[in-house]
């Protein structure tokens, strides 16, 4: 008899409904393949909604924080029930987009020139290049990823109901092309290229449909196409992930050729939605939907 898998949907981030449209997917597709599924729409409960339910497995579906920042997975190693992705460090780790940057940087991955600053020092914006990029340190899903264009001064604007924190990483501006890589147990998927009307790959264009163009395998330089196969898997490593992870990448191909990839972030907790990147790239590869979340719980485990 197959296992029984709870899986852990929505919360309280930025990223609920993100969460609960993955979930949803997956828990389609793991009953088609044989699996007893009970949906949690989590909540502060969730200990006491676990032991009720008695999971032999967790599949985490949460996005954002609590669910892909290591408080989930604390959880679950400490109820003893094994989860599907990463663990307690490599969750709390990618989630920590400056410290991740950090480690990626040390191990020669080239990434955005960037520097940690506050919300409130007007100083450390002024004396940024333009165009440069603001992110929140710790979310998801591009969710307050804003670019500050030459001649722009909209600072104010964009802090003024700013609900990720005081602390916010900013980086250059990387011209060209949006890319990404899907890793299953350390080894990559393909790259695909992701284009959108709107310019930039923002919260809206992930997830409404239509709202980007997904072209895989990209149609790239051999190089670059390597750079970022080997880039992702070694990212993969190097923070100690588990399962499914995705990375994302710019490439400038805008002076010269071949151009340069940059390394931006990992995501331990990929979204699993109709529109979503992994479950494409898996397809391609053979690998279909209910066969890549079959294979996902089978590797699922706590930390040792």
């Amino acid at each position: 008899m197959k296992p029984h898998i709870a899986v852990l949907m929505g919360g309280w981030s930025l990223e609920r409904e993100v969460s609960l449209g993955t979930g949803k997917a997956c828990a389609i597709a793991l009953r088609d393949g044989g699996y007893k599924v009970t949906e949690i729409d989590v909540d502060r409960q969730i200990a006491d909604v676990l032991k009720q339910n008695r999971p032999d497995i967790c599949f985490n579906a949460l996005h954002g924080p609590m669910g892909e920042d290591g408080n989930i997975q604390g959880l679950l190693n400490i109820l003893g029930i094994p989860y599907t992705h990463s663990g307690v460090q490599a969750s709390a780790l990618a989630m920590d987009k400056a410290r991740a940057k950090e480690l990626f940087e040390r191990a020669g991955l080239k990434c955005p020139k960037g520097s940690i600053g506050t919300k409130h020092d007007i100083s450390f914006f002024d004396k940024q290049s333009k165009p440069f990029v603001i992110k929140p340190v710790d979310q998801g899903s591009s969710v307050g990823v804003n670019i500050v264009n030459i001649g722009s001064n909209n600072i104010g604007e964009i802090f003024r109901d700013w609900p990720f924190g005081n602390k916010v990483l900013v980086e250059e501006f990387i011209p060209g092309r949006e890319l990404t890589v899907g890793v299953f147990d350390g080894e990559p998927f393909c790259v695909t290229e992701i284009t959108s009307e709107r310019g930039f790959y923002d919260y809206n264009a992930k997830y409404e449909k239509g709202g980007s163009i997904h072209i895989f395998p990209a149609q790239l330089p051999n190089i670059i196409t390597k750079q970022a196969l080997e880039a992702a898997s070694c990212a993969h490593r190097l923070l100690g992930c588990r399962g499914v992870t995705r990375s994302d990448f710019r490439y400038d191909d805008t002076s010269r050729t071949p151009g340069e990839l940059y390394f931006l972030e990992i995501n331990t907790q990929p979204g699993m939605t109709g529109t979503s990147l992994v479950p494409e790239q898996a397809a391609f590869k053979g690998i279909n939907f209910v066969n890549l979340v079959s294979k996902m719980v089978e590797v699922a485990q706590c930390d040792l």
